[in-house]
């Protein structure tokens, strides 16, 4: 929920791309936007520029969920960042960084398309 949501607050998204950037399936993100609806912390609308299309907006609700989760996130970051030494940290950081910006920068092209969110080994 929070990684729909905290995607739909940075843009105007169709449900199919809210998937796309939160590597979920089709059947997932209907499912997630429904119970997002129901709660209160998203509502679908029509697009102005196609009204075929539901664009998803993130209400105040949904808005301060996201808050929450940048909080819970930033303390558990901190939290594993603060178990290191200083040098130790240094070179971790600066190691995520040269990958996110070298190899991992481009998504790797592959035959068949991802149709399920990937599952933790």
């Amino acid at each position: 929920d929070y990684c729909v949501l905290a995607h739909a607050m940075s843009g105007e998204y169709t449900q199919i791309e809210l998937a796309k950037l939160s590597d979920l399936d089709k059947t997932t993100m209907l499912n997630t936007l429904d119970e997002l609806e129901r709660a209160g912390y998203a509502v679908r609308r029509p697009s102005p520029a196609d009204r075929r299309v539901r664009i998803v907006a993130v209400t105040p609700a949904g808005a301060g969920l996201v808050a929450t989760g940048h909080q819970v996130a930033d303390r558990v970051h901190g939290e594993v960042l603060d178990a290191l030494r200083p040098q130790e940290r240094q070179a971790f950081t600066g190691a995520l960084t040269g990958l996110v910006a070298g190899l991992l920068a481009e998504p790797v092209e592959c035959d068949r398309p991802v149709r399920r969110a990937r599952v933790p080994g």
